[in-house]
């Protein structure tokens, strides 16, 4: 398969392409989708180097599925691949807790990957301001919110997707989401809203 062909093809051909034993296929899955899968995983582990680990451990296993014939939700590949790197973060993090030895990773931000203003410089650091206002601000949100909120907004998955991920309804995670934007805002309300806070907040 060309380049250009596998850049323009859907996930569903390029795992059949990665089944003909195309591993550029494969790497195109990788680069079209890293970004949630990783943001899925540092959302859970909070940390940077953990995240990195488990990503690949997620990787492997996704390629030890596919290739045993496990995987059978054509056109759903992302919501598949991202349930198995939140079961994966989830038993890392049940670990840990019970043997908190580490402590949490300050040099990644979650939303490094949300596309920022275009502007001046001064527009460029109001909206880096507020970037890190917003950080600080679901970071305190209960983690279900959190988790849904960062999966929506900056994940770009849909609540179906949402739903399947963390089983439960999709009117549950509409719910989460809901109270995650509640007390955003009373967050925002309690601190002092800085300017610009309603563009950062939706803008990726």
């Amino acid at each position: 398969m060309e380049k250009a062909l596998i850049k323009q093809s859907q996930d569903k051909d390029l795992i059949k392409g990665f089944i003909a034993g195309q591993d550029r296929c494969f790497d195109e899955l990788i680069r079209r989708h890293k970004s949630k899968v990783f943001t899925t995983i540092y959302l859970i582990v909070k940390d940077r180097s953990v995240a990195e680990d488990l990503f690949q451990d997620v990787m492997i296993k996704v390629v030890r599925m596919i290739r045993s014939g496990k995987y059978n939700e054509e056109g759903k590949f992302l919501p598949w691949v991202v349930r198995i790197a939140r079961n994966l973060a989830i038993d890392h993090f049940r670990k840990m807790q019970r043997n908190p030895m580490q402590r949490e990773s300050e040099d990644y931000d979650i939303f490094n990957s949300v596309q920022r203003a275009e502007g001046s410089a001064e527009e460029q650091i109001i909206w880096e301001e507020n970037a890190r206002y917003i950080r600080k601000l679901i970071q305190q949100l209960p983690d279900k919110q959190r988790e849904v909120l960062v999966m929506r907004s900056y994940a770009d998955l849909s609540f179906k997707e949402i739903a399947a991920i963390t089983d439960v309804s999709i009117n549950t995670a509409l719910g989460r989401m809901r109270y995650a934007l509640l007390n955003l805002k009373k967050l925002a309300q309690q601190t002092g809203t800085p300017q610009g806070y309603e563009e950062a907040a939706v803008q990726r």
